[in-house]
């Protein structure tokens, strides 16, 4: 059996002499493993496609249930975030979340356009990588099936609650006096802004998913509480995030 569909590299992970093993989000069936056999020899024609982040034609065949590559047709590189660690860190970062989230064999759309509309921010736009970074992980968790309430306060109803927060493990915004009426659990700060953001990010059109404007703290928090809340409803953390915050981790100086 052949198919012939566009996909993006989430893994690669070395094989024998020169062999990878990659993990694909195609178009047309979901998430797949895949062998790219010689992939790693000098002049190998798949060679540029079969890296992590890049976005190809793949033809592939299947044999004894396993699918190996046999052509390729590179189509985008992202040559703007190879460049930067910040960068492609922050895009291996999208690229092992959207791994976890993808199920093996089941068409994701959703989350096949957000990681390919992330990593273009990321290389064409002049836009805070936080605000990239939250837009991605909150859109991401709802299109998989985590989002979370926030039309309201879970407790009092309140379109636009008091102090707003969101509680992590029940996925609910809530007024901060309303705390003590939910589960035990972590809750977390927004602003009014980073509500009103992430109520854009959640319920905006993809398209303009980045076009919202939020203050220096507000974005702080909704970024703080993006990456929170991603890693409780999940149960998990990511070694591509950890590096990330190593890399961009910026301590404050002691006043003198």
């Amino acid at each position: 059996m052949h198919l012939t569909t566009n996909a993006l590299v989430l893994r690669e992970v070395n094989y024998k002499e020169s062999d990878k093993i990659l993990t694909l989000l195609t178009e047309q069936e979901g998430k797949l493993t895949v062998s790219a056999r010689g992939c790693r020899k000098k002049g190998s024609p798949i060679a540029a496609a079969c890296q992590l982040l890049a976005w190809a034609e793949f033809t592939l065949y299947e044999f004894n249930g396993l699918w190996s590559v046999k052509e390729t047709a590179s189509e985008r590189l992202f040559e703007g975030v190879r460049g930067d660690l910040e960068k492609v860190t922050l895009a291996s970062y999208f690229a092992e979340v959207t791994e976890a989230l993808a199920e093996e064999g089941q068409p994701e759309p959703g989350l096949l356009a957000m990681a390919l509309n992330s990593l273009h921010a990321l290389d064409k736009l002049n836009v805070p990588l936080n605000q990239v970074k939250a837009a991605f992980e909150w859109r991401s968790m709802a299109l998989a099936g985590y989002e979370p309430q926030i039309a309201r306060c879970a407790v009092c109803g309140r379109v636009q609650p008091r102090e707003p927060h969101i509680h992590l493990g029940e996925g609910m915004v809530h007024c901060a006096s309303c705390r003590d009426k939910l589960e035990e659990g972590v809750s977390m700060p927004l602003t009014a802004g980073a509500l009103a953001a992430l109520r854009h990010i959640v319920w905006g059109p993809r398209k303009r998913l980045l076009s919202f404007r939020v203050d220096e703290e507000g974005l702080r928090r909704l970024s703080e509480a993006s990456e929170a809340y991603l890693m409780t409803r999940l149960e998990r953390g990511f070694r591509t995030l950890d590096f990330y915050k190593s890399i961009t981790y910026k301590p404050t100086r002691a006043q003198p």
